[in-house]
Protein backbone atom coordinates (compact mmCIF):
# COMPACT_ATOMS: atom_id res chain seq x y z
CA UNK A 1 0.00 0.00 0.00
CA UNK A 2 1.35 3.63 -0.64
CA UNK A 3 1.64 6.11 1.99
CA UNK A 4 2.54 9.89 1.90
CA UNK A 5 4.83 9.87 5.00
CA UNK A 6 7.23 12.70 6.74
CA UNK A 7 10.78 11.80 7.84
CA UNK A 8 11.79 11.65 11.57
CA UNK A 9 14.91 11.36 12.49
CA UNK A 10 15.97 10.05 16.15
CA UNK A 11 19.09 11.66 17.17
CA UNK A 12 19.10 9.72 20.25
CA UNK A 13 19.50 6.38 18.53
CA UNK A 14 20.70 7.43 15.12
CA UNK A 15 18.14 5.93 13.51
CA UNK A 16 15.36 7.46 10.67
CA UNK A 17 11.88 6.98 10.66
CA UNK A 18 8.23 7.46 8.71
CA UNK A 19 5.70 9.12 10.46
CA UNK A 20 2.82 7.71 7.91
CA UNK A 21 0.04 11.25 7.13
CA UNK A 22 -2.14 9.48 4.54
CA UNK A 23 -2.55 6.23 2.09
CA UNK A 24 -3.37 5.66 -0.81
CA UNK A 25 -7.08 3.94 -1.15
CA UNK A 26 -7.66 1.75 -4.12
CA UNK A 27 -9.78 4.15 -6.14
CA UNK A 28 -6.58 5.85 -5.91
CA UNK A 29 -8.39 8.55 -3.61
CA UNK A 30 -5.86 9.52 -0.42
CA UNK A 31 -7.15 9.22 3.14
CA UNK A 32 -5.72 11.21 6.19
CA UNK A 33 -4.20 8.53 8.64
CA UNK A 34 -6.88 9.53 12.07
CA UNK A 35 -3.73 7.64 13.79
CA UNK A 36 -0.44 8.63 14.42
CA UNK A 37 1.70 5.81 13.06
CA UNK A 38 5.68 5.63 12.88
CA UNK A 39 7.74 3.27 11.21
CA UNK A 40 11.27 2.95 12.23
CA UNK A 41 13.69 2.62 8.87
CA UNK A 42 15.62 -0.07 7.63
CA UNK A 43 19.43 0.55 7.51
CA UNK A 44 19.61 -0.03 4.71
CA UNK A 45 17.51 2.78 3.09
CA UNK A 46 19.74 5.42 4.89
CA UNK A 47 22.53 3.52 3.58
CA UNK A 48 20.94 3.94 -0.10
CA UNK A 49 19.60 7.42 1.10
CA UNK A 50 22.92 8.18 1.25
CA UNK A 51 24.12 7.45 -1.93
CA UNK A 52 21.70 9.61 -3.84
CA UNK A 53 22.48 13.45 -4.13
CA UNK A 54 20.06 15.12 -1.16
CA UNK A 55 19.47 12.80 0.88
CA UNK A 56 15.95 12.35 1.01
CA UNK A 57 15.61 11.05 4.64
CA UNK A 58 16.76 14.41 5.81
CA UNK A 59 14.18 15.71 8.71
CA UNK A 60 10.85 16.47 7.66
CA UNK A 61 11.27 15.57 4.00
CA UNK A 62 8.04 14.10 2.70
CA UNK A 63 8.05 10.76 0.88
CA UNK A 64 6.41 8.39 -0.62
CA UNK A 65 6.55 4.83 0.59
CA UNK A 66 5.88 1.08 -0.41
CA UNK A 67 4.69 -0.53 2.54
CA UNK A 68 3.72 -4.44 2.50
CA UNK A 69 2.77 -6.71 5.00
CA UNK A 70 3.48 -6.61 8.26
CA UNK A 71 4.94 -3.28 7.98
CA UNK A 72 7.60 -3.83 5.88
CA UNK A 73 8.71 -0.37 4.10
CA UNK A 74 8.90 -2.34 0.10
CA UNK A 75 10.06 1.31 -1.25
CA UNK A 76 10.71 4.67 -0.90
CA UNK A 77 10.92 8.07 -2.93
CA UNK A 78 10.90 11.36 -2.64
CA UNK A 79 7.33 13.02 -2.83
CA UNK A 80 8.11 16.01 -4.43
CA UNK A 81 7.65 15.52 -7.98
CA UNK A 82 4.18 13.78 -6.84
CA UNK A 83 3.28 17.21 -4.77
CA UNK A 84 4.44 19.44 -7.60
CA UNK A 85 1.97 17.08 -10.38
CA UNK A 86 -1.01 17.64 -7.49
CA UNK A 87 -0.24 21.55 -7.15
CA UNK A 88 0.11 22.03 -10.90
CA UNK A 89 -2.64 19.72 -12.04
CA UNK A 90 -5.20 20.85 -9.12
CA UNK A 91 -4.02 24.06 -7.76
CA UNK A 92 -2.68 25.88 -10.75
CA UNK A 93 -5.75 27.70 -11.54
CA UNK A 94 -6.75 27.74 -7.75
CA UNK A 95 -9.67 26.35 -6.42
CA UNK A 96 -12.53 29.26 -7.27
CA UNK A 97 -15.90 29.50 -6.12
CA UNK A 98 -17.55 29.24 -10.13
CA UNK A 99 -15.33 25.26 -10.10
CA UNK A 100 -16.93 24.05 -6.54
CA UNK A 101 -20.67 25.31 -8.00
CA UNK A 102 -19.54 23.19 -11.07
CA UNK A 103 -18.80 20.70 -8.63
CA UNK A 104 -21.70 21.04 -6.34
CA UNK A 105 -24.10 21.39 -9.34
CA UNK A 106 -22.43 17.93 -10.64
CA UNK A 107 -22.83 16.38 -7.09
CA UNK A 108 -26.28 17.44 -7.27
CA UNK A 109 -27.37 15.99 -10.29
CA UNK A 110 -25.67 12.42 -9.53
CA UNK A 111 -27.54 12.22 -6.28
CA UNK A 112 -30.79 13.22 -8.53
CA UNK A 113 -29.83 10.23 -10.83
CA UNK A 114 -29.60 7.90 -8.13
CA UNK A 115 -32.64 8.59 -6.50
CA UNK A 116 -34.84 8.33 -9.48
CA UNK A 117 -33.13 4.85 -10.29
CA UNK A 118 -33.79 3.79 -6.49
CA UNK A 119 -37.15 4.68 -7.05
CA UNK A 120 -37.36 2.58 -9.99
CA UNK A 121 -36.03 -0.43 -8.66
CA UNK A 122 -38.82 0.55 -5.79
CA UNK A 123 -41.66 0.69 -8.43
CA UNK A 124 -40.36 -2.29 -10.45
CA UNK A 125 -39.87 -4.70 -7.13
CA UNK A 126 -43.86 -3.78 -6.52
CA UNK A 127 -44.76 -4.93 -9.91
CA UNK A 128 -42.55 -8.12 -9.39
CA UNK A 129 -43.86 -9.19 -6.03
CA UNK A 130 -47.73 -8.77 -7.75
CA UNK A 131 -47.18 -10.46 -10.28
CA UNK A 132 -45.82 -13.73 -8.34
CA UNK A 133 -48.54 -13.09 -5.85
CA UNK A 134 -51.16 -13.40 -9.30
CA UNK A 135 -48.99 -16.77 -10.03
CA UNK A 136 -49.26 -17.97 -6.68
CA UNK A 137 -53.27 -17.33 -6.70
CA UNK A 138 -53.71 -19.00 -9.98
CA UNK A 139 -51.73 -21.60 -8.70
CA UNK A 140 -54.11 -22.26 -5.78
CA UNK A 141 -56.87 -22.02 -7.79
CA UNK A 142 -55.70 -24.48 -10.61
CA UNK A 143 -54.65 -27.09 -7.73
CA UNK A 144 -58.17 -26.36 -5.86
CA UNK A 145 -59.60 -27.55 -9.47
CA UNK A 146 -57.57 -30.03 -10.38
CA UNK A 147 -58.19 -31.70 -7.01
CA UNK A 148 -61.71 -31.55 -7.13
CA UNK A 149 -63.66 -34.14 -8.95
CA UNK A 150 -65.44 -33.07 -11.42
CA UNK A 151 -68.94 -33.20 -11.58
Amino acid sequence: MLYLAQVKNQEVLGEASLELLACQNTDDSWAILSEQKVLTLPKIFAEVSNNFVGNILNEGVLVLADIGENSEIVNLRSATNWVVELVDKYLKNGITLEFLQLEAEKAEEWRQSLTLQSQELSRRLIEVEARREQIQNLEAKFQKTAVEPAE
